[in-house]
């Protein structure tokens, strides 16, 4: 299978297991705005954006040395079972005691929650961090499916318990934490009997030269995880601090629309991480990543037109609740989610290339400057600091990453191709901050318009299978 099938192959895949998901918590999106109060939406937020602060530093980010050390073994049974035994001697007992600590420590974050819900939220945090585990072993062992399978099925018991538990019931926090919970339990069933993990667990092959080798190269991805979480927590944190949980809500509520693009960019990056690691060795490697940027570029800003050309629609269709302050955060948080998914595509380089500590310094940078902008501005502009130092960041790392990337793998950057493009995105962002009617008409329009322009290579390239894939059916 050449490169580019086995990335078209692997992002269909990735795909359903990203885009449903995706849409299903846009159903669910309002009535977790319209029936949590905005203290237990706030709550919700900072729980989930601990989970992730305390995963990489519990497990020393083991878990990514599954993903791309299986890679390297896929065929050989016996370094499989290694790398497999080795990860979940670790992961398994740190993330308990981690978890166990999680609760005694959460009403210093958190007060005033209720015992189910801390016993919840810890059961939350250990089942994700052994679904995790589980989901990367599935990815380096080429079984795509089995980890879409499982996001899907998370993310469908989840919104039947926000349903039935929040919505029908009325149990607020406590239903949201119910659904979390159980369905990452399920997930974690699922995947190891999709995988049948029993198999590859060898207590005879666990080894500390091994995990130290491991852990040797997934460690300084701990340092760009955390430096991840300052750039989407510290906005929260120095918010709420100086603000107060309700306006935490009213962020996190404007973070809903733009993370939207998250869709593509969770999809194309996982897909992309994997082909970067086997095509790195390549002759032509510099000319298919030239390629490939080019492509991941026009489809994620395409993308992003579509939707700022929509968020005064999808605003009013999937925000519920006193949140109208949310809006006008909106266009200053897509422009910065846009950056970040083309970081995270450089990122991929680093991952091919095994350059984690590379990967680590230069989101520590864009960490530090987000830490910064928050401190200094949130007192005078309120809220849009948090929406300010999110863009200014990532433009930063993007700017910072591809500068970097070129001292060790050459590429054509399409550096006036970008500079046109970003101007038209800018004032498709001035557009959407005037909200006119028929302006926003015009920004619908013109972003579709614009989608298809810059990408009707790919697009027609896959009608095209689709045509051919329903004619041998």
């Amino acid at each position: 299978m050449s490169r580019e099938k086995s990335l078209i192959v692997n992002t269909l895949v990735l795909l359903l297991g990203k885009l449903l998901p995706r849409a299903v918590s846009i159903i669910t999106l309002p009535i977790i705005t319209g029936y949590l109060t905005k203290a237990e939406l706030g709550s919700h937020d900072l729980v989930t954006t601990l989970v992730s602060f305390l995963i990489p530093i519990a497990t020393l980010q083991i878990q990514s040395a599954a993903f791309r050390f299986l890679i390297d073994y896929r065929g050989n049974d016996i370094k499989t079972k290694e790398v497999f035994s080795n990860i979940f001697i670790v992961i398994v007992p740190v993330s308990f005691i981690v978890s166990t600590g999680l609760y005694f420590f959460l009403p210093f974050i958190i007060p005033n929650l209720i015992q189910s819900v801390k016993l919840l939220i810890t059961f939350y945090f250990f089942f994700d961090s052994i679904r995790n585990a589980l989901g990367q072993t599935a990815r380096g062992l080429g079984n795509n499916k089995a980890y879409s399978q499982s996001a899907i099925l998370v993310s469908f018991m989840s919104c039947l318990c926000t349903i039935v538990l929040v919505k029908l019931n009325n149990l607020g926090l406590f239903g949201v934490m119910v659904g979390a919970a159980g369905s990452e339990l399920a997930a974690i069933v699922f995947l190891a009997l999709k995988i049948r993990a029993n198999r590859y667990f060898d207590p005879t092959l666990v080894s500390i030269v091994k995990i130290r080798e491991m852990i040797g190269y997934s460690w300084p991805m701990v340092p760009n995880n955390l430096s991840n979480w300052v750039l989407k927590m510290s906005d929260r944190l120095v918010i709420t601090s100086f603000l107060g949980i309700e306006a935490n809500a009213v962020y996190a509520v404007a973070n809903k629309i733009p993370n939207l693009l998250s869709i593509a960019q969770s999809i194309l990056i996982m897909a992309w991480q994997e082909n970067a690691s086997i095509a790195v060795k390549d002759h032509d490697a510099d000319q298919y990543f030239s390629k490939m940027f080019n492509l991941i570029f026009t489809l994620m800003i395409g993308i992003n037109a579509v939707l700022i050309g929509f968020t005064p629609y999808l605003f009013k269709l999937l925000i519920k609740g006193d949140y109208g302050e949310a809006y006008f955060q909106i266009p200053l948080l897509n422009i910065g989610m846009f950056f970040y998914v083309m970081s995270a595509f450089l990122g991929g380089i680093y991952i091919a290339h095994k350059k984690t500590k590379s990967i680590g310094i230069t989101t520590m940078i864009a960490a530090v400057i987000n830490l910064v902008i928050d401190f200094l501005f949130v007192n005078r502009i309120g809220i849009t600091a948090g929406s300010l130092s999110t863009l200014i960041a990532y433009l930063v790392l993007y700017i910072y990453r591809t500068h970097n990337v070129s001292q060790f793998q050459p590429m054509d950057f399409h550096i006036r191709k970008q500079l046109c493009l970003y101007l038209i995105s800018g004032v498709m962002l001035v557009i959407c901050y005037i909200h006119n009617t028929y302006l926003d008409i015009f920004n619908c329009i013109f972003g579709i318009v614009l989608f298809f322009a810059l990408n009707k290579t790919v697009v027609m390239k896959i009608f095209g299978k689709m045509k051919k894939t329903a004619r041998q059916r």
